[in-house]
């Protein structure tokens, strides 16, 4: 079963697309800021990480990416962008932060679906790390 960890400082978009998720059979992780999603990602190691880019407190979720991308532990984890924002200089800047895609607030699901397959497909993060 494939886990993902959404890092979402919104309750309320937390739970409705955790639920969303774990009804199509995604097992999910929650962490509330960019630190806890740094953790949660480093111990729990899943298969995909849904990032809001719009965090509140501390870090955002580019900073988070990063972060991600930099640590030899995490690096292979894809990590798909959400936001608000439909900025194309957003989706670039995601992108360049070490997002492999860029979804919108808020979420068509049957899209984001194709992306996070998509990502799991390209990055099988979980053989990586185990290599």
């Amino acid at each position: 079963m494939t886990m993902v960890l959404i890092v979402e400082d919104n309750p309320v978009n937390r739970d409705v697309l955790g639920r969303r998720l774990e009804r199509r059979g995604y097992t999910v992780r929650f962490a509330v800021d960019g630190l806890s999603g740094i953790e949660s990602a480093r111990t729990l190691q899943p298969d995909l990480v849904l990032m809001d880019i719009g965090l509140g407190a501390g870090i955002d979720g580019w900073e988070t990416t990063r972060r991600l991308k930099a640590n030899p532990e995490t690096a292979a984890i894809p990590i798909i962008a959400l936001t608000a924002s439909a900025f194309e200089s957003d989706r670039q800047k995601s992108i360049a932060a070490g997002c492999c895609e860029f979804e919108t607030k808020p979420v068509d699901l049957p899209r984001l679906l194709m992306k996070m397959e998509s990502a799991v497909r390209a990055f099988p993060a979980r053989f990586l790390r185990s290599a």
